[in-house]
């Protein structure tokens, strides 16, 4: 039986941008029915989301691939000293070529949170799900959030005070702030995230140790009392294989281990509700998120 292809796209390419006209018509339907999926924005909106100011393109890594680039976002009307706390958004698998820092969920959330109050900071790394790519993408990660905090004065940003949101396939990267040498990291979100991927397709491109090590349920276990705050934002009709089985089973052991958690789920959602299920619990969990960040970053200037 041929297996359906759904799922594969949602966390592999999530909706290749195809900058041609030409190579958009010869795409199947269903990636091209992606592409415009990934590049519809969050369904929550906020006033002054077109005042933000986007710093596009910079290079943040010393990765030769051209697509490896970040944007930050800031929010409007700052001061020249002011500085504000930092949400990097960390996005699924998709080969770079398909920049999905531009894809509109993420821009969108970009200015969104920017317009919050916070500063913003999305970026394209090395995730390709399911390949073996979760080390490579872990060093993106990691050179992003140096590049951030060295920056920290020329983009209003409190480096002390972070935040790290992913979503899908982008769940297991969380794990670097799951470890206890991030302090600076004060709270962590997933949204239809995988939180385990010890059952995930992972296993067959992966090494055993390194599948472990990149579950977030393996620091559940090991480090629970050095776990962030964390948000996640369940959907109820996720479609990706093993997916709501990873969230579930990460919550139900995280209580079990006491952990600060916060679970949201939407019963009707999708795989990428927040910007497919166009519903007031989708807005209400974005709002909620937001509000999840603010609690533990704080948005006031530190002056």
């Amino acid at each position: 039986m041929k297996q359906p292809i759904l799922p594969t796209i949602l966390l592999a390419i999530l909706g290749a941008i195809v900058s041609t006209s030409a190579a958009q018509n010869n795409l199947p339907d269903d990636v091209r029915a992606m592409a415009k999926k990934v590049m519809m924005p969050v369904v929550l909106k906020m006033p002054g989301t077109d005042k933000v100011k986007a710093v596009q393109n910079l290079k943040y890594t010393k990765s030769d691939d051209p697509n490896i680039l970040m944007d930050v976002y800031v929010p409007p009307d700052l001061s020249e000293n002011e500085k504000r706390p930092v949400v990097i958004f960390l996005h699924g698998g998709g080969k770079t070529d398909y920049t999905p820092k531009d894809w509109g969920v993420y821009t969108s959330w970009g200015r969104l949170i920017a317009a919050s109050g916070f500063v913003g900071v999305t970026f394209t790394h090395r995730l390709e799900y399911p390949t073996a790519s979760l080390e490579k993408a872990a060093v993106d990660v990691l050179d992003a959030v140096k590049y951030v905090r060295a920056n920290a004065d020329k983009y209003h940003v409190d480096k002390d005070r972070v935040c790290l949101i992913a979503y899908s396939a982008g769940g297991p990267l969380l794990t670097l702030a799951m470890r206890g040498d991030m302090p600076f990291v004060r709270c962590l979100v997933g949204f239809y995230a995988f939180m385990d991927i010890q059952q995930s397709d992972y296993q067959k491109t992966e090494k055993p140790e390194t599948v472990k090590s990149f579950s977030p349920i393996t620091y559940l276990q090991t480090n629970a009392n050095k776990i962030p705050p964390m948000f996640i934002a369940r959907a109820g009709h996720d479609e990706v294989p093993t997916m709501l089985d990873s969230i579930d089973r990460f919550v139900a052991e995280g209580l079990s281990k006491n952990i600060a958690l916060t679970l949201v789920n939407h019963p009707q959602g999708v795989h990428g509700f927040d910007n497919q299920n166009d519903d007031e619990r989708s807005r209400e969990i974005i709002r909620t998120a937001i509000e999840f960040i603010r609690l533990h970053l704080g948005n006031e200037n530190p002056r």
